[in-house]
């Protein structure tokens, strides 16, 4: 057995989660992001698929989700990073023995909205939303996406049938938006009551009918908290973007050399900047030309450029799996991401460079970063939230803000 280290982490500080097939890892640096101290592995042995830091209410609790193919799944935390942890005498997520569904993993981890400070939300396989607002103490499943008369027809995806994508709107507490392999992606307007399918442009490549209601493989969807009406969507075959919470969808997939991916990243700071990391096809689940190249847009889509400075561009055949990509919230922003390979990749520049942060570990199938200390909006990204909520009161605030947002894509798209 490898030895645990561990790391302490104070305010200004980094933070690195990194689940693996093999256990949990923490890592941490200052702002510079250039030197890591590395902790773990935590649950030793077992594939961690989720993790998350939740640093609401005076909490530095990290998340873990333990899947064990003999025992089953559980939800661990710690409060010291890792140092002491707790796992569960009894399983805390788990189906009600009505439903006669079993829980085979836990796929994400997330928080709830600013209004909701104590809720946190598990993605789960079979496909299930599960909810808690006690800060995890306990859990029950959204049981009208349980009962939803599509779950018959979703099926398995090549991971299995699971929730992967939990999108709180972070202006409306009623709406949610979730996304499955397979099934596709799936908007609640009334805080869970009812679910309606949201893929209308998104196509199915593996089904007869290629544009259907429900029943795409969808991979990853990004939203950020400053212009929540727009979504970005990479797709089993298909890259998109809405511009209205999802009822829509438009084809993006200009200049990249593949739409066939899996993870997504946007920007903290700039909600018209996305991260993806193309893979040359369903059949060969590699990078492109086997060279490794994460590909930004700033202009929301119209255009993709490779980052490449400090990424391997021979012999790169690497596998970056949905959620294996995030974002601190620096300034500059810091982009990482890990591969089946078991290496980390980080950026301290917003994409221009990149380096080696670890490599050797098992594959990497989560990754998570978090600015202690921090909030999980910007003081920029707060100010342009401000004034989507007061354009949703005001229509002249919203022809400024409209207005704006006009001029500074155009400048985006002559960077």
């Amino acid at each position: 057995m490898p030895a645990v280290q561990h790391i302490s982490a104070k305010k200004s500080d980094v933070i690195l989660l990194v689940g693996t097939m093999k256990g949990a890892f923490v890592l941490r640096s200052n702002g510079a992001r250039k030197k890591w101290e590395i902790g773990g592995p935590y649950s030793i042995g077992s594939p961690v698929y989720a993790m998350a830091f939740d640093q609401r209410q005076g909490r530095q609790r990290l998340w873990w989700a333990q899947q064990s193919f003999r025992w089953g799944t559980v939800l661990c935390s710690s409060d010291d990073f890792g140092k002491t942890s707790t796992e569960p005498e009894t399983y805390s997520v788990k189906f009600p023995p009505e439903s006669k569904l079993a829980l085979k993993n836990i796929w994400q981890i997330s928080l709830g909205g600013p209004s909701s400070p104590d809720t946190l939300y598990c993605g789960v396989e079979p496909s299930a939303l599960f909810e808690s607002h006690d800060a995890g103490i306990t859990w029950a499943p959204v049981q009208s996406l349980l009962d939803h008369p599509h779950r018959p027809k979703w099926t398995p995806g090549g991971g299995g049938m699971c929730l992967h994508t939990i999108l709180p709107d972070p202006v409306d507490s009623r709406r949610m938006m979730i996304a499955m392999s397979t099934g596709g992606a799936y908007r609640t307007d009334d805080g869970g009551a009812t679910w309606q399918a949201r893929n209308q442009g998104v196509r199915a490549e593996f089904l007869p009918d290629k544009y259907p209601e429900f029943g795409q493989c969808v991979h990853k969807i990004v939203q950020h908290p400053a212009q929540p009406q727009r979504l970005f969507l990479q797709n089993h075959w298909g890259l998109y973007r809405s511009d209205d919470a999802g009822n829509s969808w438009k084809d993006i997939a200009t200049g990249v050399p593949s739409d066939f991916g899996f993870c997504m990243a946007i920007h903290p700071h700039e909600p018209d900047t996305v991260f993806i990391v193309p893979i040359e096809s369903d059949a060969y689940r590699c990078t492109p030309e086997g060279k490794l190249r994460v590909y930004r847009t700033r202009n929301a889509g119209e255009s993709w450029e490779p980052l490449t400075r400090g990424l391997p561009q021979k012999n790169a055949l690497e596998t970056i799996v949905r959620d294996a990509m995030a974002t601190d919230t620096c300034d500059p922003a810091g982009i990482y991401f890990g591969t089946r390979s078991g290496k980390v990749y980080g950026s301290s520049d917003e994409g221009k460079s990149w380096q080696t942060i670890l490599e050797g570990l098992p594959a990497v199938v989560c990754v998570r970063a978090a600015l202690i200390g921090g909030s999980s909006a910007s003081s920029r990204t707060k100010g342009r939230a401000r004034n989507v909520t007061a354009a949703k009161k005001h229509p002249a605030v919203a022809k400024r803000v409209a207005k704006t947002a006009s001029k500074k894509k155009a400048h985006a798209g002559r960077r």
